[in-house]
């Protein structure tokens, strides 16, 4: 007889404290907890924004192995690419998505996780041409989290997308923005290029800038920056809200 030798996937398990429900301005505490993980891997917890209405979010855990000395992290391995470059987009628009790993794009695909449908793959849901995804016509169940995932399990950074149904969404950096760097938002109307259009942006539900040209720039961004954001026109429609995250700048630091 052989032995078998069975491998198990790791599961990351989040857990809040305390475990009631939370309210705004209540502090939580959230640890991320992978069972038969071995020494060397890191685990982070990614905020997913799923609705202004929902004041609870979706905490995805995902896990990286940490090859490198120092209080910088390790550059994700992928990158998702997507196509118009944006996190929010109008129901009815086409997308296009591809993994871009820091080497080739070879031997990644892309996942997303979504409310109804849990994780699945760009054949359940898209059209896959070479190392891209398309989706020709987008709906409001297209709404969820999107990342690159290798053969062996390692994952990009996700990006939260959201479709929706209204008149004005915000365009906003797909990735995180570098301390220092500008912030460039737009408020966009559906099928509509008007030089006129103005717009109020909020942060956090905050009105942080009102009456701009559909755009607000923030020159040089630092960590307080970081928030959610929404901007409004003056006919009170309103786009969805979305993340805007700030990392610190790059350091200098030496394979171990």
């Amino acid at each position: 007889l052989r032995n078998a030798v069975h491998l198990k996937q790791l599961q990351a398990v989040l857990s809040v404290s305390p475990q009631s429900w939370l309210t705004e301005g209540v502090s939580a505490t959230l640890s991320c907890e992978v069972r038969d993980s071995s020494p060397g891997w890191t685990f982070s917890c990614y905020r997913v924004v799923l609705s202004k209405e929902e004041i609870s979010s979706i905490l995805d855990c995902f896990r990286s192995s940490s090859r490198y000395s120092g209080e910088v992290s390790e550059s994700p391995p992928a990158s998702l690419i997507i196509s118009p470059s944006r996190t929010q987009h109008f129901s009815g628009d086409s997308l296009s998505l591809s993994c871009e790993g820091q080497s080739d794009s070879a031997g990644w695909r892309l996942r997303r996780y979504t409310h109804s449908w849990g994780v699945s793959g760009c054949s359940d849901w898209g059209s896959v041409t070479g190392s891209t995804c398309t989706i020709r016509y987008l709906y409001t169940s297209h709404t969820g989290v999107y990342w690159c995932q290798s053969e062996s399990g390692r994952n990009s950074n996700p990006v939260n997308i959201t479709v929706h149904n209204g008149g004005v969404i915000l365009e906003s950096p797909v990735h995180p923005v570098t301390e220092g760097d500008p912030l460039i938002l737009r408020c966009l109307l559906h099928l509509t290029i008007a030089s006129d259009f103005r717009a109020d942006f909020y942060k956090d539900g905050i009105l942080i800038q009102n009456q701009t040209r559909g755009e607000m720039t923030i020159h040089s961004v630092s960590k307080s920056d970081e928030g959610l954001y929404q901007c409004k026109n003056s006919e009170r429609r309103e786009s969805p809200y979305s993340w805007v995250s700030v990392r610190g700048k790059k350091a200098m630091i030496k394979p171990i």
